[in-house]
């Protein structure tokens, strides 16, 4: 028995491991396809070849960013199979068709259009390849879409009947099942993350070569941009992520219970705890810090409205509190810290200083990588707050596993750390060597591109200048 319990922990680790490695490169993706949709957007319309230089320099980064997802996210699919084929069956005939759609829509539209997006800048129409580029970045969304509205159904299940052999089967409407109650709150709130973790990352970029050189006018862009979508989109994510909050207490309230550090309910009030050490042997929050009946305030808008704790709910029921606290926490620090730059850089371009605070700079390098804390930390209080459940109120964690042996599954995860910080590791290190080269004009496109052989294309045009991107004639020196 014991050997069991020990053998889920580990299959939990194990796929908490992939899928956190997995959605960093997903999360960076959705929201960097829809950059270079913007990009080459700006090129077709101004003809300023700036921006043509600067979807070719991101578009080599989104090459390997997609590549590595894509490997990344094939092994989770064994894990259903091998440690998880409980579950596999039981929710088969809801969450299969819905990932068969993802499949063929989104996997397809990016497949079908990756090729000449990537390869084609040069052989193709300008529009043609726009129209690639587009299809490229709704089919990001599309494939978000499927995905989000799975987890969301083992979040919120709805709209299903359980079969005499135990199966969850859908009921009278897919569209119940698809837009369950906690699905458009989750879409939002994971889009707009995406694009912040997108906007950070190209900022930080940007802030990098600006304090090597100011003049850099690839650079001025991209951080000129990324620092619009910090000021716009921060504090819609502030927004989005209360309702989200909102929504999960209607749905999950002992997840919210685990977020907030609430071991005891509060008749007259709950307190929002800002810090301290939850401690759940003795069912409560050391070394509080908190703001008396603020949580009351935040999440029903009444200072007085009673809050059920952890202690109205069985120990069985209770989720891991520790990981939960803290990942909130870090999640919602992120946040702010990321609206606070937003502020500063309108502060900054207010006085038209945005390219010559060095400060600034600096805060925006350091706030790179804070957007894919974030989305991990956001993750880790979505699924760990769902424990003890694979599907909520309905389906335990411990009857969703495979018979399994615990070395075998300690060895899996073993092998998996290895293989993933070797392979990925040095992808994610090509990257920033991609990133430390400042962006140039007569920016290159992806190298290694296939060879045309025969037919007419454009080059004789692009190499003339005509609208060549980053090309002297095309109206602006970059």
């Amino acid at each position: 028995m014991i050997e069991q319990e020990w053998a889920i922990i580990l299959a939990r680790i194990q796929f908490a491991f992939t899928v956190s490695f997995h959605f960093l490169f997903p999360a960076f993706s959705i929201g960097l396809a829809s950059y270079l949709a913007v990009l080459e957007g700006l090129w077709l319309k101004t003809n300023k070849g700036v921006y043509a230089n600067l979807y070719r320099y991101w578009l080599k980064i989104f090459a390997v960013v997609f590549a590595m997802g894509v490997v990344s996210g094939i092994v989770m699919s064994y894990q259903f199979g091998t440690n998880w084929s409980v579950f596999s069956d039981k929710a088969g005939p809801v969450i299969g068709p819905l990932m068969a759609y993802e499949v063929l829509t989104a996997f397809f539209l990016e497949a079908g259009f990756l090729g000449v997006m990537l390869f084609g800048i040069n052989k193709v129409g300008r529009k043609l390849h726009f129209v690639a580029t587009l299809a490229v970045a709704v089919g990001t969304f599309i494939s978000a879409f499927w995905i989000l509205s799975v987890n969301s159904w083992m979040q919120t299940p709805v709209g299903y009947e359980i079969a005499a052999n135990g199966q969850f089967m859908p009921g009278d409407s897919w569209w119940t099942i698809v837009f369950n109650p906690s699905f458009p709150y989750r879409l939002i709130h994971t889009l707009l993350a995406a694009y912040l973790t997108t906007a950070f990352a190209v900022g930080a970029v940007g802030a990098w070569h600006l304090l090597k050189d100011k003049s850099n006018l690839g650079a001025r862009k991209m951080f000129s941009m990324a620092m619009w979508m910090a000021a716009v989109v921060a504090p819609l994510q502030v927004v989005a992520g209360d309702f989200h909050g909102l929504n999960t207490l209607e749905h999950q309230p002992v997840k919210v219970m685990a977020m907030e550090g609430h071991y005891q309910s509060h008749p007259e009030g709950a307190p929002l705890i800002l810090f301290g050490i939850p401690n759940s042997k003795e069912q409560r929050v050391d070394y509080a810090i908190e703001i008396p009946k603020a949580s009351s305030l935040i999440l029903k808008h009444d200072a007085d409205a009673p809050m059920a704790g952890l202690d109205s709910i069985p120990d069985a029921d209770e989720p891991p509190v520790g990981i939960v606290f803290w990942a909130f926490r870090i999640m919602v620090g992120l946040g702010m810290a990321m609206v606070g730059i937003g502020l500063w850089s309108l502060l900054a371009r207010s006085r038209k200083r945005l390219y010559d605070w060095t400060l600034l700079h600096k805060a925006a390098v350091a706030m790179g990588p804070s957007g894919f804390i974030a989305v991990l930390a956001g993750w880790a209080v979505t699924e760990v707050g769902r424990q003890p459940f694979t599907i909520y109120g309905v389906l335990r964690t411990v009857d969703s596993a495979s018979p399994l042996d615990a070395p075998a599954v300690a060895f899996s995860l073993l092998a998996f750390v290895v293989v993933y910080f070797a392979v990925f590791g040095m992808g994610i290190w090509y990257l920033l060597r991609l990133m430390k080269k400042p962006p140039e004009a007569h920016e290159a496109p992806p190298s290694d591109a296939p060879i045309r052989s025969a037919g007419i294309t454009p080059a004789p045009q692009v190499l003339s200048g005509d609208g060549v991107p980053g090309d002297a004639r095309s109206g602006e020196i970059v």
